[in-house]
């Protein structure tokens, strides 16, 4: 028996494009990774479901514990907090300009 729970996630064109250069800036031409369609179960869909938006991931690295989030042995590289940082404060800054 399978009980679907959450809606798919979809992204809106227009944020996800927005988001998209916001990274660019942010990282530098090519080095942001557009990721294939793949189907989590989110709850954010829920929200995408009444207001346009973008789930993004913001990568965690190659190194140990760089294994996807809900694995036991991930661990959160924390120097991708400047990076997570600078990316909401430019997208606040494109949508505010």
């Amino acid at each position: 028996e399978f009980t679907r729970r959450a809606p798919a996630v979809v992204n809106h064109p227009h944020e996800a494009a927005v988001a998209a250069r916001v990274i660019e800036r942010l990282v530098g031409p090519g080095l942001a990774m557009v990721q294939e369609p793949a189907m989590p179960s989110e709850d954010f869909a829920f929200m995408l479901e009444h207001r346009p938006g973008c789930y993004l991931f913001l990568g965690n690295g190659d190194g140990e514990g760089s294994c996807m989030v809900h694995n036991p042995g991930y661990d959160f590289n924390d120097a991708a907090m400047e990076t997570g940082a600078a990316f909401w404060a430019l997208l606040a800054e494109r949508f505010l300009a």
